[in-house]
Parts: C-alpha cells; sequence; structure tokens
C-alpha cells in the first residue's frame, strides 16, 4: 500500500534522499514543502553565482520537469505551522492538514546574526540564500560592502561582490583568516592573496554597532572607535541547526535533532536528515555526511538495514582564486610534529603534524594538488617512516632522495622570507655569514621574524640551510632548568597521570632536582592545587615571599596590608577598625589604592599577626592584594545612586568577590562591574569586566592596564545577574584549568583564541555548569582566609599581663 511522505525543507539532503526514493522506485505518495520559492539547489555553488562564473540555473539540481516526472507534489513558498505526532498530520500555513504516514525534517539551518545595537536595520544581511545573494550581486560598483566574519562563508561573499568591482572590507575578530581550518601561516597568505584583489581585510577588529540613517545600514563602527561606511552589511558569523519546529513538534533535540544511526528521531515515523539533525553528539555542515545520511534515510523509509557512520572528513576550500585544504587535527602535542614548506615567491604554503610517524593533520594553501593522497594517509593512519624525508613533496617524489630543504635552498637571494619587515633570504644569509647563530640574532640583526612571527620557521630552515650541521634546532621553553617538559607539557602530565603531590611530578616527571626550585615550586604548587583541589595540599614553602607573609613586601622591607571590601563598600566600623590598626602599629601612611581599598605600608613583620588579629576580630579578611588569585572587584554605585545606572552593578560586584574569593588562579585577577556603558568602574581594561545594560549584562573579558593596556573582548551579553555570574564563574575556572603559571588572562586568551572559551563557557552550557561545579568544590577548600591561622596564633599568644611593667613597678 502506497504510503504518504511528506518532507520538510528541500535543501541538498532531502534532494539526494529523494532522488535515491526515486531511483528504486519506492513506494510513496510524496508532499515536498521548501519555504524558499523554490526546489532543491546547490547551495554551496552560490558563491560562483555571486563572483558570476555561474549562473542560478546552472546550480539546480532537480527542476521543475524532475518532480513531475518524479511524482512529487511540490509547496514552495509554504512553511509548516506545526506538527501533531499523535494524528500524524502537518498543518501548513494556509491552514491545510495532511496526514502521513512517515515526515522527514530537512529544515538545515538558519544563519547566526550577531545582536549588536543596529542589526536590524536595513540593509543588514545574512549570506544564506539566492535572496541573499540577489541582494549582493544587485549592488553596482562602488557601492562599499563591510563583511562580518572571515570564515570560509565570509570570504566567499567577499571574494564574489570583490569580482563585480564592489568595494568590500571583511572585518575579523580573530588574528587570522578561517583560523578554525587553517594557521596562521596558511591565514596570512590568505590574507595577503585577498589584498591583492583589492579586498580590505582587518584582522583582530571587534565590532561595536552598526549604524544607520533613516533606518537604513551606514557604516560599521568598530570598538577602536573606526567607522566603516557601507551600503550593505553582511554577517557570515555561523550558522545554527533550525529546530524550531522539532521542538514544538515535542521531538528530543539538543544542538540539532536528535537522531539514531537510521535518521529516526524520537518519534519512529519521523527522520531527519542535513544540517538540522545531531547524530551522536556531532552537528553537520559538509556536503559528504549530509549526504551518506540522504542515503541511510532513503533506505530506512525503504525497510533495508542501513546505518549512518560518522567518517574522518577533509575540507577542500575554494575562495574564489585561492586553493586551500585541510583535513585532520592541529592540535599541539608532546609526541606531534610538524613538517613545513613555505614558497612566498609562490604563494604556496603545505604544513604536516605527525605523531607516531603517522600524519594526523594536513593544511595546504596555494597548492592543493596533492591533497587527495595525503587525505588518504590520514583516513588510512598510513606509516610514513619509509617516506619521511621526501613527504611533504607529494606522491610523485616518493623513492627519490630529494632534501627537505631543498625547495629553501634554491630560493633566490631576493626571495622575501619576513613579509612584515621586507626581509629578503639575502639580507638573513648576511647576518648568517657575519655571524648570527639562532633565531634571536637574526631578529635583533635585520628584524626577520620579529613581528608576526610567521615566518620563524622559514627563517630557521635559512639558518639550517647556511649553517649545516652548526645549526641548533631550538627547543620550546621549559618550565626551569630542572626539567626539560614545558609548562603545557607539565600540565598534560598531571592529569593524564594522575600526579596528586610535587614528589610524584619529580619522580615521575624525571626532575633533575630533588625538590625542584624557587622557579618551579610556585608553579607546580599552582597546578596541583588547580587539578586536585580535594586531594593535594597547599605547601606555602612553594609560594612567592608576599604569599607566604599574605602581605606585600616594600622596598624598605617593610609590608603593606590591605584588608577586604567586599565591592568597594565599607562601613564606619571598618573605617574605625583600620584607624585603630595605623594608630595601634605606627603606619606611616594610610592609602586609598585603586581597587577601592585601603592599603596600610609601612608594618613590621612582627606586627603582622597582630595586626591582622585586630582586623579579623572587625571581621575584615585579607585582600589578598599580593595573591596570584582574585584581587578586587571594583564597582561604581549603580541603581542605588547613579541616575544612569541600569543595574544593581555594586550588588553584583559584592556577590561576584564572595563568590570569587580566595581562589587561586594563574596569576591575578581583577574584575569590574559598571552600571551602565558610561563605565565608571573602568570595567573594560579588566580580566573581567561586566557592563550593566537595560538588558542585560555584557561580560568582556582579557583586559589589562598594566606594563599592557588592552581593552576587554565581549565574551557574552546575558539577560540575567544569575546567567553573568555563571559565565564569569565559568571563564575564571576555565583559566584556571588550562593556563600556563604566571600568564595573565589576556595573554591566554590570545593563544587559545576568543572562540574557543566561548565554545566552551557561552555556547556548551553542560560544560559550563561542569567548570562552575569544580570551582565550586575547589572554593569548598580554598575559599578561607589566610590570615585567620596566624591571627588564632596571636591570639593564643597574647600576653597575660605586661611584665615589663609589673617589673618596673
Amino acid at each position: 500500500m502506497t504510503q504518504k511522505l511528506i518532507v520538510i525543507g528541500a535543501g541538498m539532503a532531502t534532494g539526494r534522499m529523494l532522488e535515491t526514493l526515486v531511483e528504486q522506485h519506492a513506494d510513496f505518495d510524496i508532499t515536498l514543502f521548501n519555504a524558499e520559492p523554490r526546489g532543491n539547489y546547490n547551495r554551496i555553488m552560490l558563491s560562483p553565482v555571486l563572483s558570476g562564473e555561474k549562473t542560478y540555473a546552472e546550480i539546480v539540481t532537480h527542476d521543475d520537469d524532475w518532480y513531475t516526472a518524479s511524482g512529487i507534489t511540490c509547496r514552495f513558498g509554504e512553511r509548516i505551522a506545526g506538527i501533531n505526532t499523535a494524528a500524524k498530520t502537518v498543518t501548513a500555513e494556509n491552514g491545510d492538514v495532511l496526514e502521513y504516514d512517515k515526515l522527514v525534517f530537512g529544515t538545515g539551518s538558519n544563519p547566526f546574526m550577531i545582536p549588536l545595537p543596529g542589526h536590524d536595520l536595513e540593509g543588514v544581511i545574512a549570506y544564506r540564500d539566492l535572496e541573499d545573494t540577489q541582494r549582493m550581486m544587485d549592488l553596482g560598483e562602488g557601492n562599499k560592502v563591510v563583511v562580518i566574519g572571515g570564515g570560509l562563508l565570509g570570504l566567499e561573499a567577499a571574494a564574489g561582490m570583490a569580482a563585480r568591482g564592489v568595494d568590500v572590507t571583511v572585518v575579523h575578530i580573530m588574528d587570522h583568516l578561517m583560523e578554525r581550518q587553517l594557521d596562521e601561516a596558511a591565514g596570512y597568505l590568505l590574507r595577503r592573496a585577498l589584498v591583492d584583489k583589492g579586498i580590505t581585510v582587518k584582522c583582530a577588529a571587534n565590532s561595536k554597532e552598526i549604524l544607520g540613517e533613516k533606518g537604513k545600514v551606514r557604516a560599521l563602527l568598530l570598538d577602536d572607535g573606526t567607522e566603516l561606511p557601507c551600503d550593505l552589511l553582511v554577517m557570515a558569523v555561523g550558522i545554527r541547526p533550525n529546530i524550531k519546529l522539532a521542538t514544538e513538534a515535542g521531538l528530543a533535540v539538543g544542538k540539532g535533532i536528535h537522531v539514531d544511526d537510521q535518521m529516526v528521531t524520537s518519534d519512529a515515523d519521523i527522520l531527519a536528515v542535513g544540517e538540522c539533525v545531531e547524530h551522536q553528539g556531532a552537528i553537520f555542515g559538509l556536503v559528504a555526511p549530509l549526504y551518506d545520511q540522504a542515503k541511510v534515510a532513503a533506505q530506512t523509509l525503504m525497510g533495508q538495514e542501513a546505518a549512518f557512520v560518522q567518517k574522518e572528513l577533509s575540507t577542500k576550500l575554494k575562495v574564489t582564486g585561492c586553493d586551500l585544504f585541510s583535513a585532520g587535527d592541529f592540535a599541539e602535542g608532546e609526541t606531534r610534529e610538524d613538517i613545513v614548506f613555505r614558497d612566498p615567491a609562490r604563494g604556496v604554503y603545505k604544513r604536516l603534524v605527525l605523531e607516531n610517524n603517522v600524519v594526523v593533520g594536513a593544511v595546504f594553501y596555494g597548492d592543493t594538488t596533492d591533497s587527495n593522497w595525503f587525505f588518504g594517509l590520514i583516513r588510512d593512519k598510513t606509516d610514513i617512516s619509509d617516506m619521511r624525508e621526501t613527504l611533504i613533496f607529494g606522491p610523485n617524489m616518493q623513492g627519490g632522495e630529494v632534501d627537505p630543504l631543498q625547495a629553501v635552498a634554491a630560493l633566490p637571494a631576493d626571495a622575501e622570507i619576513c613579509g612584515c619587515n621586507g626581509i629578503c633570504k639575502g639580507q638573513i644569509v648576511e647576518a648568517i655569514e657575519g655571524g648570527a647563530t639562532t633565531l634571536a640574532d637574526i631578529k635583533a640583526g635585520t628584524k626577520a621574524s620579529g613581528s608576526c612571527g610567521t615566518c620563524t620557521g622559514l627563517v630557521e630552515q635559512v639558518l639550517a640551510v647556511t649553517l649545516g650541521d652548526d645549526f641548533v634546532v631550538p627547543a620550546a621553553a621549559s618550565v626551569c632548568g630542572c626539567t626539560e617538559l614545558t609548562h603545557e607539557d607539565v600540565r598534560r602530565l598531571i592529569k593524564s597521570q594522575g600526579l596528586k603531590s610535587q614528589d610524584a611530578v619529580w619522580q615521575q616527571l624525571a626532575w633533575s632536582t630533588p625538590n625542584g626550585c624557587h622557579v618551579c615550586r610556585p608553579a607546580i604548587n599552582y597546578y596541583l592545587i588547580a587539578d586536585w583541589p580535594l586531594e593535594y595540599q597547599d605547601d606555602p614553602q612553594s609560594r612567592f615571599v608576599n604569599e607566604r607573609n599574605h602581605a606585600n613586601i616594600q622596598k624598605d622591607g617593610t609590608y603593606s596590608v590591605v584588608p577586604r571590601m567586599w565591592g568597594g563598600i565599607t562601613t564606619p566600623d571598618e573605617l574605625r577598625a583600620i584607624a585603630d590598626a595605623a594608630d595601634k602599629y605606627n603606619v606611616p601612611t594610610v592609602k586609598v589604592t585603586g581597587g577601592q581599598r585601603i592599603d596600610l605600608l609601612g608594618v613590621r613583620k612582627e606586627d603582622l599577626p597582630a595586626m591582622w588579629y585586630d582586623l579579623n576580630k572587625a571581621g575584615m579578611v585579607s585582600g589578598h592584594a599580593y595573591s596570584k588569585g582574585l584581587r578586587t572587584v571594583k564597582t561604581c554605585v549603580g541603581t542605588d545612586h547613579c541616575r544612569f545606572g541600569t543595574q544593581d552593578s555594586t550588588g553584583l560586584g559584592i556577590k561576584l568577590e564572595k563568590l570569587l574569593w580566595g581562589s587561586w588562579t594563574p596569576h591575578k585577577v581583577k574584575l569590574g562591574v559598571s552600571g551602565c556603558p558610561r563605565n565608571c568602574a573602568e570595567a573594560t581594561c579588566k580580566d573581567v569586566g561586566i557592563i550593566c545594560v537595560d538588558s542585560g549584562y555584557e561580560v568582556s573579558v582579557a583586559g589589562a592596564a598594566g606594563m599592557d593596556v588592552r581593552e576587554t573582548e565581549l565574551l557574552a551579553k546575558v539577560p540575567t545577574e544569575e546567567e553573568a555570574i555563571a559565565v564569569t564563574t565559568a571563564y575564571i575556572q576555565i583559566y584556571r584549568e588550562n593556563a600556563k603559571y604566571l600568564d595573565r588572562g589576556y595573554k591566554w586568551v590570545a593563544k587559545v583564541g576568543l572562540d574557543w572559551v566561548k565554545e566552551q563557557v557561552v555556547d556548551d552550557l553542560e560544560n559550563r555548569a561542569a567548570l562552575v561545579a569544580r570551582f565550586e568544590l575547589s572554593q569548598s577548600i580554598y575559599r578561607n582566609d589566610p590570615w585567620a591561622e596566624h591571627a588564632a596564633k596571636a591570639d593564643a599568644y597574647q600576653p597575660l599581663a605586661d611584665l615589663t611593667l609589673e617589673a618596673a613597678e
């Protein structure tokens, strides 16, 4: 008996599924709904349409004749208003109710729009469908466009419009383009190629606001104050599975619609394929797995056995005029090695990542001819020991005797090595002939590799070619002279080997000294505290002098004592206690700090316990002004007193400080909470800054105002105080768990990338909750006052009588 099949969405996955059903003469009465007013077309070919290389007609995969011949009822331009899974019916927007035996979701994904002020202005679009493409194609020469997003989609849009004579500027928040697919060197070459095409590229640029005029976009404002005029603004910053209809229908969803290996959802009669799907925790954006899903779904509908299996994937990218390929894993690791080939003159860059003589990752730019062969090596885990020396040159060179440095040796003297400083190979060779033997020598003498650093490997290759056996391969900096391991190695091994004491670290990691030194002991002590808060006990002897004494030592040998003032708030009683302590211990200087606290300067070391005792009695605890931990939470007065305050910034600051105090971190941590965008608490130069706005809280991170001055970057905008606290706590914990000891937050974020932090702390709610839980667990041990123990001793040592006075009597 013929079954009724309703398909929602005419994307590439459902198109392939329908093809399979038609080819195998499946007995279905099929109705195809699509929100777009057209049928299936190859969406990834929209870029060639935009650039003028193809027409829309050329990318259509199923035309009207095919649907007619296949007996498929098409309802294009119509949305589904609702699904009744119990009655097994769908309701179209016009009210039609249709019964089904089987239903297939192919609702794809929605473009993500950054909720910048002005995002709803006329002329702000995504890059998702033919309508968006047509808007860009309609621009005439000389018009200005800003594209937010330096990923593949954004660059394709930029290249396509530039080819039509449009003035295009790409704004990307990261330091290099396509950071998820390419390493920094390949991203640099890609940027140079785009600039050569007349495209302006602004990396490490943070969008602040979209400016409009009479309801239409006028410019993009960056947070450094730069205005980029534009007639059209394209946001190409990512997509998210479209699960709204499935959620309303009561299907199980997470990031996408949950399906099993047969592509069946939580309802046995409903399947899902494509970008809307979540399978075993993964979502999909590449064509290959979508087609696999389509085939499995068709077989499932026909009652045949089939199972979708996730496979190793490669990405051969094609920004118009730029060949790119990436596959595998580029993460660094102790057992991983890189093989890099650079030919700046030809714009070719190749990088292979090896582990145990197996290629695990590959990035190619400019020459992707052999990419399939390399992908095969990754997929098959081929042992490349026998061809290692010539591996980078591809399959045609295997069996030969090519020197891997031959390409560098063959470069002419005028070949540019360092693009930032315009240094060519001949200048570097001259420096080497003049006595330079290390990368540092080359930097000092020529400035090569002294700017962005992307040419460092190439400079080292020139050193190797020129010096021969005299060249010493530089090693990554170790923690100290007690070990050859780096901080990153030690952190990883402490976790992976379950090392829970300093002795275990010295023994298992083959420390060259029996008990470490003044450099490594504080770092190891911190790593053990951060990773094993319950099992490991803090070692005061492995702390710097200020942390051991719980006070800041000054240049004359005296100390400063800083009581904590929660959120910058104090009371007359606290002020009296501070004044009494200043009088009692002859404190020469009392100073208000920049962190809204009072500093008692010039305290003798022997007076510290007694002073802490007095201050403790008054209810005050250490302000940790000396610690690699939470220092202050600076606040403004917020809604309590300020005419412009939008939230209770003081109250939030107090909550945060009481939550976070006592936590040990890789370096000092300062917070600021401002009650409105006027930012009186200077929150935008803190490690974590929160700006209260009418709609909620903007949590930003990675600021600094010391030797380096850096403005924070937006991590998340959340509607409630609870979420602001959770995001802040999770960020502090992920910093605690991953940063190198003595790395400030802004340096660590620069290393791992803000996008990665957002994925862990903002996008992944489950992970955020886990981070918060681990932070609270640690705080159950370490949220205590370091003065209290000494104050208790001071209490025990209080003299029963003044014996000096008695003797005098």
